[in-house]
């Protein structure tokens, strides 16, 4: 059975028990308050007529007094204390005789009397012979049981009435749950017979949970289109980069194959050229991998750290290694929570570029905020073109191809140090002049708030 049928059958079936029993109670809570009704009524006259038996001195009138208050289509008995009749006034035969045994705990009884209902209330009385006797007072229930079955019919048609349009509108429930569920089956058939990434058409402007399953089916297939599209690229150009040193070693393995063993020279060219370019494919699928991680499983690991030590613990090797000047100016202590290994490995990625990419001093700082520390760090070199700036923090993307590869870079780190700021909670942002710097801004929240992964 469908979605849109097991709706509107089990909301139909639903919504016919609940009238069903709600009818019935209506049906039973009516004729409870008929009784009771009847009964007051039939109590008020019982005791009219015990005040009027009252005033009687001999029992010569009592059955004059009887027919004065017998109720209409009703009797009264009087039963002395052997339960033997002693009057009894009826306005239809046979009616004094219905059996009312009347419980301690029951107010009345009622009992059939030719195929009608019949209301006994019972109560003692004293005779006007000084004896005590009880009355018995009935009262057949015609206009109750009139009234009662008028009630049941009118009951049965709203219930019949009512189920037209429950019916309707659990066949407009239905097709509003499962249009959308329709259209993303009809979508995600589309995307797998063709191959690419189906939206959901006529999306609703609504806000509840159906349109915001549509619009979130809609960006999650954006997304996946996008990162396919990312997937491809990287595919791509990971190729065509490492397509460039590959056929490098393999032209001047070639030439170290014909002439290696006749020209010295010949032999340090292919050697040196072979070396740079295995250093730079090493270099790269290193970084190739650092960018597979960002997007693995791999938590980050938060706590109090104190950034001045950091930063002198990343430029340490980098001055000794390369012997060039790189300027620290922090004014003392700045705390903040983050993965200490993580943002030691941003700030080599940030400090290896700034020493690639220019030849004079390279200047970092730490700047204590009310709730952030900004690193910064500078260099002196060609700069980055305005034009350049909003794509180049995208992988594999260079600025001058040439120079990158002259250099040994591959387009990659500020790729990876962008992945590693967004899962610190840190903002990377960058400024640059052509012929006369750029400067790279790390701002870090001292306070993390939500729990990042890497």
């Amino acid at each position: 059975m469908k979605l849109k049928k097991k709706i509107h059958v089990y909301s139909t079936l639903l919504m016919f028990v609940l009238l069903v029993l709600a009818n019935i109670l209506i049906y039973f809570f009516f004729g409870r308050m008929s009784y009771n009704t009847e009964y007051e009524q039939l109590l008020g006259r019982a005791k009219e007529l015990t005040a009027a038996l009252s005033q009687l001195e001999t029992e010569v009138d009592a059955d004059i007094v009887l027919r004065a208050f017998i109720p209409a289509n009703g009797a009264i008995s009087i039963i002395d204390s052997s339960n033997k009749p002693l009057l009894n006034v009826q306005s239809l035969a046979g009616l004094g005789k219905v059996e009312g045994k009347i419980k301690s705990s029951d107010p009345y009884t009622i009992n059939r009397y030719d195929g009608r209902e019949a209301l006994t209330i019972s109560m003692p009385i004293i005779w006007p012979t000084g004896e005590v006797v009880t009355m018995k007072m009935t009262q057949l229930l015609t206009d109750v049981e009139e009234n009662m079955r008028a009630l049941k019919y009118v009951l049965i048609g709203v219930t019949i009435f009512a189920m037209i349009p429950i019916t309707l509108s659990s066949m407009t429930l239905g097709r509003l749950v499962t249009q959308p569920i329709e259209k993303l089956i009809i979508a995600m058939n589309r995307s797998r017979q063709s191959g690419t990434y189906e939206k959901m058409t006529g999306v609703v402007n609504g806000n509840d949970e159906l349109a915001q399953m549509e619009r979130t089916f809609n960006e999650m297939m954006e997304q996946l289109e996008q990162n396919y599209m990312k997937q491809e690229q990287f595919v791509s150009n990971a190729s065509h980069e490492l397509k460039t040193p590959l056929t490098v070693i393999e032209s001047y393995s070639r030439l170290l194959a014909r002439r290696g063993f006749e020209n010295r020279d010949v032999v340090d060219e292919a050697l040196n050229a072979i070396i740079s370019e295995t250093g730079r494919m090493k270099e790269m699928i290193t970084q190739m991998l650092d960018l597979a991680k960002s997007s693995g499983s791999e938590v980050f690991e938060f706590k109090e750290v104190d950034l001045t030590p950091l930063l002198e613990a990343v430029v340490k090797p980098l001055r000794q290694a390369y012997d060039r000047e790189i300027i620290i100016e922090a004014d003392g202590p700045a705390i903040v929570e983050t993965d200490g290994k993580f943002l030691k490995q941003l700030l080599f990625i940030l400090l290896d570029n700034a020493r690639k990419y220019s030849d004079r001093e390279i200047f970092t700082s730490i700047k204590d905020e009310h709730d952030e520390v900004e690193i910064t760090v500078k260099d002196y070199g060609k700069g980055i073109p305005q034009s350049d700036l909003p794509h180049i923090f995208d992988r594999f993307y260079r600025v001058e191809s040439d120079r990158s590869r002259k250099t040994g870079g591959t387009g990659l780190g500020l790729s990876i140090a962008k992945e590693i700021a967004d899962g610190l909670g840190a903002t990377l942002t960058i400024e640059s002049v052509v012929d006369m710097g750029t400067v790279i801004r790390v701002i870090i929240p001292k306070k993390r708030t939500v729990l990042s992964e890497f």
